[in-house]
């Protein structure tokens, strides 16, 4: 934490690269698997994680380190990144292109095995999507992020029942959802 502020402050004051360089190698393997662990897709992934960086560097002027961590700074651009992505007409067009062609077919019962895992993310995640930005924030913070209910609460600054009310009424609309579509939660 210490680090990450003096790093901040090089970065701010004098446009140190090395210093920001530092920041963002420390924090890059974790932000690209949050990403990652929602997209599925490696290239979209860190395409998704290099947007991420970008903004927290041309935003870091505004960052102050009182209200919360800059980890959870970091994590809350993160999320608005995926959630932007998300609902973009190109993740949109990109899902209703992709093909059956793209899956390798190997035994019959891995290949049977392999879509319907795919179509079950496919599910959750289109849930998921269309759930109020609120309400995906915080169930991808704890669900990818793996934060806790207070690190979620602190984190945008709202009490921590109303996190975990939440997060519990979006779970079951996820589980509503999977299981309107055939599918077992």
């Amino acid at each position: 934490m210490d680090r990450d502020l003096k790093l901040i402050k090089q970065i701010k004051k004098k446009g140190n690269e090395a210093a920001a360089n530092e920041l963002v190698s420390h924090y890059y393997r974790e932000i690209y698997h949050y990403v990652f662990k929602q997209t599925l897709d490696q290239e979209q992934s860190r395409d998704l994680t290099q947007e991420i960086f970008i903004n927290m560097l041309q935003g870091l002027h505004q960052f102050e380190g009182k209200r919360a961590s800059f980890r959870t700074w970091l994590y809350k651009i993160a999320t608005y990144k995926l959630v932007d992505y998300f609902r973009s007409r190109y993740y949109k067009f990109r899902n209703l292109s992709d093909s059956l062609d793209t899956i390798e077919i190997g035994e019959q019962e891995d290949f049977t095995e392999s879509l319907l895992y795919q179509e079950e993310i496919s599910t959750v995640m289109e849930i998921v999507n269309g759930l109020e930005t609120s309400h995906q924030q915080i169930f991808r913070l704890k669900l990818f992020g793996e934060y806790t209910f207070q690190e979620i609460a602190a984190s945008l600054q709202i009490p921590e029942s109303t996190v975990k009310t939440k997060y519990y009424r979006s779970l079951k609309s996820v589980r509503n959802g999977v299981n309107d579509n055939g599918g077992q939660a």
